[in-house]
């Protein structure tokens, strides 16, 4: 059976989420043993003209959840970026995971060739549905895991690449 749209999306969302989730844990332990305050974790950033890890995190619900909406022609829900403790973080991610489990394999059917119209920089960008995939959505949601795990390795989180990949 070859690779469809919905396992190489929502499975693959899900899996870096949780394991996005596990690396907040492991933050939320660290600021509690080493007397930092959470705050300072949440609205860390590498360098001056980048989000902080809680838009990190914004970022990466928001890539998976407008990729499975857009992919499968769905209203994209709405989540205010507002949050600003690690639980809150926690909580956009269960949020977002939920929302993730709400699809079937077949709401994907026909994604392949479905026709994605978004702003890219202000300007509209037209791509077949696995392009959009594979040549956007999955690249930006990683780009923004990695950051937020870049963020919290930066400030002497104990994390490795076992925690980024998770176990299998």
């Amino acid at each position: 059976m070859p690779l469809s749209i919905y396992d190489a999306s929502i499975p693959v969302f899900r899996r870096a989420l949780h394991n996005l989730s596990a690396i907040l844990d492991k933050a939320d332990a660290h600021a509690a043993a080493n007397a930092i305050d959470p705050a300072e974790l949440v609205g860390a950033r590498l360098a001056p003209d980048m989000f902080t890890l809680a838009g990190q995190v914004q970022g990466a619900s928001d890539a998976a959840k407008i990729c499975a909406a857009r992919l499968t022609g769905s209203e994209i829900p709405k989540f205010p970026d507002a949050e600003k403790t690690l639980a809150e973080l926690q909580d956009r991610i269960g949020k977002t995971v939920a929302y993730l489990a709400t699809f079937k394999p077949s709401q994907f059917d026909g994604s392949a060739e479905r026709i994605v119209s978004m702003n890219m920089n202000r300007k509209p960008v037209t791509l077949e549905g696995k392009t959009y995939l594979l040549a956007f959505s999955l690249p930006n949601f990683f780009f923004h895991v990695t950051t937020a795990y870049d963020i919290l390795r930066h400030k002497g989180l104990q994390i490795g690449k076992v925690d980024y990949l998770g176990a299998f």
